[in-house]
């Protein structure tokens, strides 16, 4: 396999011989699946680890079999930090489970947030309601969750048409937001709840049929639409931590159809 073929496989943001930090596409699941190794994060970090030309990769070994150690939802963007073995991983990993990492991200969402800045303090739980099993929810009892988030921007942008009434534009709003807690959907469950769902969330986006419709591979024009996009408009920017004496900062910007919505004056 060529150089170039390994270098497409994602874009790398730091590479030591400990630890590779990538930026994962919108759309790729961080799991192995049955579809061989370019359909999952983890199997394209093994793929470009493996090289059969050692000219390819000079950190790499072919003892090494990397280790996610944090994770992202399929259609969510951003930096995933791969260690290279075990040992870094666990180091990593006890970094994460004290809290020590602090992450940031950047959501579009709909409507005109009207603070600039806010806490959303709710706990999470099983949305006992609803026919995704997947699916959490606000609810008594839950596990406790804190969202922060900044007002970066609120702007307007052309509704999708409807035939061939021209709609009003739409408001919406470009978040950076600084997860307390690292719940499962935390984000975009609590940003739904405030009345503020993300941009292209199938699940919390008001209309869980979305989702049903995606894993039933009969999403319609119509549902195209009211999404706007293929993935949720959420973005790992930046993450944060202290290892091993030093201060290790990375960040990667949003996908071009994100950024492309915030600058678009159509």
């Amino acid at each position: 396999m060529s150089k170039d073929k390994l270098e497409k496989l994602f874009d790398i943001i730091f590479e030591d011989a400990s630890l590779l930090v990538v930026c994962k596409p919108a759309g790729l699941v961080c799991h192995p699946t049955k579809n061989g190794e370019l359909s999952s994060l983890i199997g394209r970090a093994r793929l470009y680890l493996s090289r059969a030309d050692s000219n390819i990769n000079s950190h790499a070994s072919k003892s090494e079999t990397p280790r996610l150690v944090n994770r992202l939802d399929r259609e969510t963007s951003g930096i995933v930090l791969i260690a290279k073995n075990a040992d870094i991983a666990g180091e990593l990993g006890k970094i994460l489970e004290g809290r020590g990492v602090q992450k940031e991200y950047l959501a579009i969402v709909h409507g005109h947030v009207r603070e600039n800045h806010g806490l959303i303090d709710a706990p999470l739980g099983k949305d006992e309601g609803s026919v995704v099993a997947v699916k959490d929810c606000v609810r008594a009892g839950g596990a406790p969750s804190l969202t922060e988030f900044f007002v970066e921007r609120r702007f307007l942008r052309a509704a999708p048409a409807a035939g061939a009434i021209a709609a009003p534009p739409l408001p919406f709003s470009l978040l950076r937001i600084i997860p307390h807690t690292g719940r499962k959907h935390q984000i975009r469950i609590h940003l739904a709840h405030v009345g503020h769902p993300i941009v292209g969330d199938k699940l919390y986006g008001g209309d869980e049929d979305c989702y049903l419709a995606l894993a039933q591979n009969r999403l319609t024009d119509a549902h195209h639409a009211r999404l706007i996009f293929e993935n949720h408009a959420l973005h790992a920017r930046a993450i944060k931590f202290r290892w091993r004496g030093h201060a290790m900062e990375f960040y990667h910007a949003p996908e071009q159809w994100f950024t492309e919505f915030l600058t678009d004056r159509r």
